[in-house]
């Protein structure tokens, strides 16, 4: 299945044309920890193993929550990893920014899952870039501006993965990151869980459904590993 997702991820990959490199742009969403990212970067990794270096770029919408700061200014922080938590405008604007401006390096940031931050420029996508592999919970949303994405996007996969796996998965991550198991799990009833089920209402509005298992998380000196 990984084999056969990587072969359609290149088959979206535009031909070179003398006018210069043409760009589209693969979407994956999904529920919060379906696996959405990891299978990002192991896209992104695999396109450039096999095209070339630079062939494909990463857009992940997390870069995009917005910062605690102004998180606790719109008394959202209890709610962060709500559709209203993220600064969906700006990311539609980079989607757009990617697809028009190809002749400079085009710098996108990233979400540091240790410092509960969002960082700018994590990311580069090459003017050669041909490809980018963009993911997050709400590419397939109804409510504008997430509605104005999935027209920009080439194709839009749903990644599926079963609840409770999800479920160990996000617990995981909340300890990680400093909570406490009670904490832990109180945060994953109380916030994941309900956007779990709205991002899962969503799943007709993509191009297809997959799900994967035992993607390779990339090592530490791979381009776009895992943090």
């Amino acid at each position: 299945m990984l084999e056969s997702l990587v072969a359609d991820a290149l088959a979206l990959v535009p031909e070179e044309t003398s006018a210069g490199p043409e760009r589209v742009v693969l979407g994956l969403t999904g529920a919060p920890a379906a696996g959405k990212s990891t299978l990002a970067r192991y896209l992104v990794h695999a396109v450039d193993e096999q095209a070339g270096p630079g062939t494909a770029g990463y857009l992940p919408m997390d870069g995009f929550h917005l910062s605690n700061a102004q998180l606790d200014r719109l008394g959202r922080r209890d709610r962060k990893g709500a559709p209203d938590t993220f600064d969906a405008h700006g990311y539609l604007a980079m989607v757009r920014r990617l697809l028009a401006e190809t002749a400079n390096p085009v710098y996108v940031p990233d979400y540091d899952r240790r410092m509960h931050e969002p960082i700018a420029a994590q990311h580069v996508v090459e003017p050669r870039t041909r490809l980018v592999v963009t993911e997050g919970n709400y590419l397939a949303g109804d409510e504008e501006p997430w509605a104005g994405v999935r027209g920009l996007l080439a194709e839009l996969w749903y990644v599926e993965t079963d609840d409770q796996v999800r479920e160990r998965r996000l617990h995981r991550r909340q300890v990680a990151g400093g909570a406490s198991a009670d904490a832990a799990q109180e945060w994953v009833e109380r916030s994941d869980r309900p956007n779990g089920e709205l991002v899962k209402g969503l799943r007709d509005n993509c191009t297809r459904v997959v799900r994967v298992s035992g993607v390779p998380r990339l090592g530490s000196k791979d381009r776009y590993s895992a943090r």
